[in-house]
C-alpha cells in the first residue's frame, strides 16, 4: 500500500496555504515531490508526521521560487543532521539537467560550506532526461518534459504497487506531448488556478494555467479515473473545496478531489 500526502496546494502567490508540493509513501520511505517556496516545508513535514530522516528521494520539477526555495532548506537541514550523525544513508535529488547548476548556485550562496561539502559525498543531484526511467523506492519512474513555455519543467509517471497508473503533470496545463503519460491514468495531479467564473479576476491563461472547468474537461476527454486539483488561488479556502467540486463535477464524471493542505490519499 502507498499513500499520497498533499503537503501544499497553493500557487506561487498563496499565503493562506502552502505552495504545491507532496510526498508519496510506501514501506521503503518517502518520495518528496517539490518543496514549496521556503522553510514552511519544514512545518508541513512536521504537521504531516514525516521525519526528515526518512526522506532520501526528492524530485524538483522546475526552477520557480514556489518549488525551488524549499529545496534549499531541505538540503540545509538534512546536511545538518548528517553532520550530527542523525541521518543514515544518502539524499538523492532528481531534476532536469538545466536545473542542477541553478540549484547548486543558490545552495552555495546561502548554505554554510561545511554542509555544501556533503554534495557529491552524501547528497547527490541526479540529472534526468526526457523519457528517462529511474528506479526510486522500488518504482520504475519515468520523467518527461512537459514542454513549458515559461521555464523547463518535468513531470513523471509511475505504476503503483497495485498496478494503477499515477501521473504528476507539473503545474501547467496538459499538452498533447503528455498524452501517453496522462491518457487513462488512474490518478492524475493537475493544476487548476481558479474557477472558470473567476478567470477575469485571476487571469490564469496569461500565466499559462487553467481553470477547474478546463482541467476537468481535459480529464474527462482523457478518461482519467481520479483527478486531484491543486496549485490554486487561496482567497476563499473555507469554500474552495465546495466551489471547485461544484464546478468540476459538471464536466468530469470520474472521482474529483480538491484537497486541503495535509490531506492524505490511499492510492
Amino acid at each position: 500500500m502507498e499513500k499520497l500526502i498533499i503537503l501544499g496546494t497553493g500557487n506561487a502567490n498563496a499565503t493562506k496555504c502552502y505552495n504545491t508540493c507532496s510526498a508519496i509513501w510506501n514501506e521503503k520511505g518517502y518520495f518528496l515531490v517539490d518543496a514549496g517556496g521556503g522553510n514552511g516545508i519544514l512545518l508541513q513535514l512536521e504537521k504531516a508526521g514525516i521525519p526528515l530522516d526518512e526522506i532520501h528521494e526528492i524530485f524538483l520539477s522546475h526552477e520557480h521560487t514556489d518549488h525551488l526555495l524549499g529545496m534549499v532548506w531541505m538540503i540545509r537541514m538534512i546536511a545538518a543532521r548528517m553532520k550530527q550523525g542523525k541521518y543514515e544513508g544518502n539524499l538523492n535529488i532528481y531534476c532536469h539537467r538545466d536545473l542542477v547548476e541553478p540549484l547548486l548556485t543558490i545552495v552555495r550562496l546561502t548554505v554554510q560550506g561545511k554542509f555544501v561539502k556533503l554534495i557529491g559525498e552524501r547528497i547527490f543531484l541526479h540529472p534526468v532526461e526526457d523519457k528517462e526511467v529511474k528506479e526510486i523506492l522500488g518504482y520504475q519512474i519515468q520523467f518527461f518534459d512537459i514542454q513549458s513555455v515559461k521555464a523547463k519543467q518535468y513531470g513523471f509517471t509511475m505504476k503503483l504497487q497495485n498496478g494503477k497508473h499515477f501521473t504528476f503533470a507539473g503545474d501547467e496545463p496538459y499538452r498533447d506531448c503528455e498524452y501517453s503519460y496522462v491518457k487513462g491514468a488512474d490518478w492524475l495531479l493537475h493544476e487548476a488556478f481558479c474557477l472558470y467564473s473567476q478567470a477575469e479576476r485571476f487571469k490564469p491563461y496569461e500565466k499559462c494555467h487553467t481553470t477547474v472547468k478546463d482541467a476537468c474537461e481535459m480529464a474527462e476527454k482523457l478518461e482519467i479515473k481520479n483527478l486531484i486539483l491543486y496549485h490554486t488561488e487561496d482567497t476563499n479556502l473555507k469554500q474552495r473545496k465546495e466551489l471547485y467540486l461544484a464546478e468540476g463535477k459538471q464536466y468530469f464524471k470520474g472521482n474529483l478531489f480538491v484537497p486541503d493542505d495535509l490531506e492524505v490519499f490511499v492510492l
